[in-house]
């Protein structure tokens, strides 16, 4: 009797690869890591990461990072689609999570359309990090109701720009915790934007380098971002926190007193 050949669905990963340090993995993201036969991997994630890939891995490097030359994003969703039709266990490794502006929900669209069983694993996004090791919480009672995730740097030729001004007026209404990706270009329009709805005296961190032994960070108030930036040369990749939780640290930070982070 002929044996029947059992065809397996093409099917991708998307893993988070966190902020960089190679402990805030999850258990998940390292499994599926190993168990990878194609690996694409982006700019931001570290060699320490795509370190648990096994010596057969084949690993791709599909640098996105702005401000610099990318990957076209529709090469990468080529490439993801031809090695899962091959056969290949496909793991698209992301810096972040996958979900937060990762653009992984435009490649599970594509895979999905095109018969491809995609899998997503979370990673710890830059954001929760970064104001983590600074020993601050997102949200606390007495002074945030609530934390917005936004980017500040839109769809190349979109018409649908963050009305800053409008957004700040809200942050200052409903008490909202403003965490802002890819705003460090714009940083001297973000702050004027922003001073439409927030105080002068709302504390800023700008978080450059989450995770990673090269991070630094300052911490400062409004009015005083782009000076701030300016004169620390703070550049990407950073994230930039804006809200009252940051109150507690701008107090130390001007006392000449850290808060350090415990391993």
């Amino acid at each position: 009797m002929k044996q029947q050949q059992i065809h397996q669905q093409p099917r991708v990963t998307l893993v988070g690869a966190g902020p960089g340090d190679p402990e805030l993995l999850t258990l998940k993201a390292v499994k599926a890591i190993a168990a990878a036969t194609v690996l694409l991997v982006d700019d931001l994630v570290s060699d320490s990461i795509v370190a648990y890939a096994s010596p057969s891995t084949r690993i791709i490097y599909v640098g996105k990072r702005g401000g610099c030359k990318s990957t076209p994003q529709t090469f990468i969703e080529k490439l993801m689609l031809q090695e899962a039709l091959a056969g290949e266990n496909v793991v698209r490794l992301k810096g972040g999570d996958p979900f937060i502006f990762g653009r992984g929900g435009e490649e599970v669209e594509h895979l999905q359309q095109q018969g491809v069983s995609v899998t997503v694993i979370n990673g710890i996004t830059a954001g929760l990090a970064g104001v983590t090791s600074l020993g601050v919480p997102l949200t606390h009672r007495a002074h945030a109701h609530g934390v917005l995730f936004i980017t500040g740097h839109a769809k190349q030729g979109a018409t649908d720009a963050v009305d800053w001004a409008a957004l700040s007026h809200t942050a200052a209404q409903a008490k909202l915790t403003l965490v802002i990706y890819m705003g460090m270009s714009g940083v001297a329009e973000l702050q004027v934007s922003l001073l439409h709805g927030l105080s002068a005296h709302t504390p800023v961190a700008v978080i450059q380098h989450v995770s990673l032994p090269t991070q630094r960070h300052v911490v400062c108030t409004l009015n005083e971002l782009h000076n701030t930036v300016v004169r620390d040369q703070m550049a990407s990749p950073s994230v930039i926190v804006v809200g009252d939780v940051l109150q507690g640290l701008l107090h130390l930070e001007q006392s000449n007193q850290r808060f350090v982070a415990t391993a």
